[in-house]
C-alpha cells in the first residue's frame, strides 16, 4: 500500500455517492467505487479519469443486495487500491409504504440495500484498514434514522438499523483509532426529487454533504465526528 490515501464509496455513479467521490478526488486520494449499472459504472470512470488525470480509480458493477456480489466488490477493490484510507457505506435505495400495506419483499429488498450491504462491506474492508492512518468510515444515514413518519415503512427502520450498527462499530474500533460518522441529510437534491415541483433552495446539495464529510475525515487525528446531521436551511421538508 502507497502513502495516497485511498478511499472506496458504493452507490458512487450519481448523487451523493458521486460528491464523495469527487471530493476526495480533488484532495488527491485513489479510489474505487460500485454502481449497479456496468453501462453507468464504465461511463463515470471514464469521466473521471479525464477530471483527475492523477489519480488511480476503478470502477465496478456490484448488485450490493447480495452478499457474494457485496464481498467480491469489497475484494476487487482492495487488490485494485491495496487498502484502505476511508470507507463510505452510500449505497441505499427508498421505497415508500406503510408497515402494514407495503407491498411483499419491499422489507427484504430495503434491508439488503440499506443495511446488510453495510455489514458486509464494513466486515471486509475494515480489517485491512491500518491503525493510526486516519482511517474513517462513514454510513449514510438519513434523518429517517431518527424522525419516523408516515410512508416510511421499511425505509424508515432500515435507517433506523443502519444508525445502529454505526453506533456499534463507533465503540468496537475506538481501540483501533478507526473513525466512525453516521451521516444523515435531509432532503437533499437528487434525482429522487425529480418532479417534486420544489425550488432548488429548499434542498441540501450533494456536495454540501461531500465537504461536511471530507471535515470531518480532515480533523480525525484528535476528533470523531460520531454523527453529520444536515438538514435544509429553511428546515425538512
Amino acid at each position: 500500500m502507497t502513502n495516497i490515501p485511498t478511499i472506496i464509496v458504493t452507490g458512487a455513479t450519481r448523487g451523493i455517492g458521486m460528491a464523495i467521490l469527487k471530493r476526495f478526488l480533488h484532495a488527491g486520494f485513489d479510489a474505487a467505487f460500485c454502481g449497479t449499472k456496468p453501462v453507468n459504472v464504465a461511463k463515470v470512470t471514464e469521466a473521471l479519469q479525464s477530471e483527475f488525470p492523477g489519480a488511480r480509480i476503478a470502477g465496478f458493477a456490484a448488485a450490493l443486495d447480495q452478499k457474494e456480489e457485496a464481498i467480491g466488490f469489497c475484494q476487487k477493490a482492495l487488490d485494485f487500491l491495496g487498502g484502505c484510507t476511508v470507507l463510505v457505506n452510500n449505497a441505499g435505495t427508498f421505497l415508500p409504504g406503510s408497515v402494514l400495506n407495503e407491498d411483499e419483499g419491499v422489507f427484504e429488498k430495503l434491508w439488503t440495500v440499506n443495511v446488510s450491504s453495510a455489514y458486509h462491506l464494513s466486515r471486509t474492508i475494515i480489517p485491512a484498514m491500518t491503525e493510526n492512518s486516519r482511517a474513517h468510515v462513514f454510513n449514510m444515514c438519513s434523518i429517517a434514522s431518527i424522525i419516523a413518519y408516515p410512508n416510511g415503512g421499511s425505509y424508515c427502520i432500515s435507517k433506523f438499523a443502519l444508525l445502529g450498527l454505526t453506533k456499534l462499530l463507533r465503540e468496537e474500533l475506538k481501540p483501533r483509532r478507526i473513525c466512525v460518522t453516521a451521516v444523515m441529510p435531509g432532503a437533499t437534491l437528487t434525482d429522487s426529487w425529480v418532479g417534486a415541483g420544489l425550488p432548488q433552495s429548499r434542498f441540501v446539495l450533494p456536495e454540501n454533504v461531500a465537504e461536511m464529510m471530507f471535515n470531518a475525515w480532515n480533523c480525525n487525528t484528535h476528533a470523531c465526528t460520531e454523527e453529520l446531521l444536515i438538514r435544509p436551511l429553511e428546515g425538512d421538508i
